[in-house]
């Protein structure tokens, strides 16, 4: 009878018990002949049996070694009822190994395409289930970290993908010799997998990009594990229109908090004006009217008056109103002004008429005589204010 985890298809819960051996092995990568090399069988069995009841292992006891848990890892891949890279998609992985083949337009090559077949892989593996998608995650990079030590474990990329490519790509219930033209191609995918496996599972740059105008045209949020959308390093023709789409972006975002600001500002006001008068309710009034700007359109709370302006009451300014018969305001505003320059008025004309003067009478004694006439109007309001203080 087939167990919880080993044969059953995979689920969520079966990945979580596998990860424990995967992340045993990460730590113990030094082995060599790792995966090549088999382990004890009753070991195995011991383990296996654990893993189907959900009983907690501590695989670091010192009870299990490092090839019992790498050959229980590849008896699990090998007992799922389909490959872990799916049947549906076997003759696509036929077709991409060729992309190294042929360049863009079906003509044979001696220079070898990486990047078109890293944008292929990465379609694929968008479209696999989900939890098929998470487990080859984790494999490949224990694959790659694993390719990484064998200065020690003696197991390289290809020397895995020996190891792997029965496991997780061929069919169920075929042979080598079912497969002997392919399997120099199946083997080289999956050599090519392991190598590049930290770029196989984002999104290509154009899909990047289509989901960004997409998130931008619904005003959603964009959220960080989602394909990477505002981290992505796209060409160099794309990062005008990046940054152009992150401005409007930003800006949508602006006007999505604004809205909400004036609707919770027009909430509370309806809560103010409808509590019983007390003085809470008149101390929250009056501070709606000290920030009227924080009121929503058709708010009717009547905002504070500006403080007039009190004039002068002093004595002093009683007498030059009095003398004068203009008020300061009018004084102020000649003080602020620049003063003009001296003209001869129609007075002193006249003035000048009764003495005699020439009509061509020059400059400086016009001047001489308005300076005159300004100095007898000073010694009269004198004589004025003098009697108004002594009649006060």
């Amino acid at each position: 009878e087939k167990g919880v985890v080993f044969g059953s298809p995979l689920t969520e819960e079966g990945i979580a018990q596998v990860s424990q051996l995967i992340e045993y092995l990460h730590k113990n990568l030094r082995a060599e002949g790792l995966f090549r090399v088999p382990g004890n069988s009753i070991r195995q069995q011991i383990l296996k049996d654990a893993l189907n009841s959900g009983t907690d292992i501590d695989l670091d006891s010192g009870e299990f070694h490092s090839n019992d848990v790498a050959t229980l890892l590849k008896v699990f891949l090998g007992e799922l009822p389909e490959p872990l890279l799916t049947h549906k998609h076997f003759h696509a992985h036929l077709k991409i190994a060729d992309l190294t083949l042929f360049d863009e337009k079906g003509n044979k090559t001696s220079t070898p395409d990486k990047e078109r077949q890293i944008e292929a892989l990465q379609l694929l593996f968008l479209i696999l289930p989900a939890p098929n998608r998470s487990l080859l995650k984790l494999l490949l990079d224990l694959l790659y970290q694993t390719a990484k030590k064998q200065d020690k474990n003696k197991m390289s990329a290809h020397n895995l993908a020996l190891m792997f490519a029965p496991h997780i790509l061929w069919p169920r219930n075929v042979t080598a010799n079912d497969l002997q033209e392919n399997i120099t191609k199946l083997n080289n995918g999956v050599t090519f997998m392991i190598k590049h496996s930290q770029k196989l599972f984002k999104a290509p740059v154009y899909i990047r990009e289509c989901a960004r105008l997409h998130y931008l045209g619904s005003r959603a949020h964009t959220s960080k594990d989602d394909l990477d959308l505002l981290t992505s390093s796209g060409s160099k023709e794309l990062q005008p229109l990046k940054s152009q789409k992150r401005s409007r972006l930003d800006s949508c975002h602006q006007e999505e908090t604004q809205q909400r600001t004036e609707e919770a500002l027009k909430e509370l006001f309806h809560h103010v004006h409808n509590m019983p008068d007390s003085a809470k309710k008149k101390k929250l009034i009056r501070q709606f009217n000290k920030h009227p700007t924080a009121l929503t359109p058709g708010s009717d709370v009547p905002t504070s008056p500006a403080p007039r302006r009190t004039r002068s009451r002093s004595f002093s300014g009683l007498i030059k109103r009095k003398v004068l018969g203009t008020p300061v305001i009018l004084e102020r505003k000649s003080r602020d002004t620049t003063p003009e320059p001296v003209r001869v008025s129609k007075e002193n004309v006249q003035l000048l008429q009764k003495c005699g003067s020439p009509a061509h009478m020059s400059q400086a004694k016009l001047k001489s005589l308005e300076g005159q006439k300004e100095g007898s109007c000073r010694r009269m309001r004198a004589r004025l204010l003098s009697k108004d203080a002594s009649s006060l």
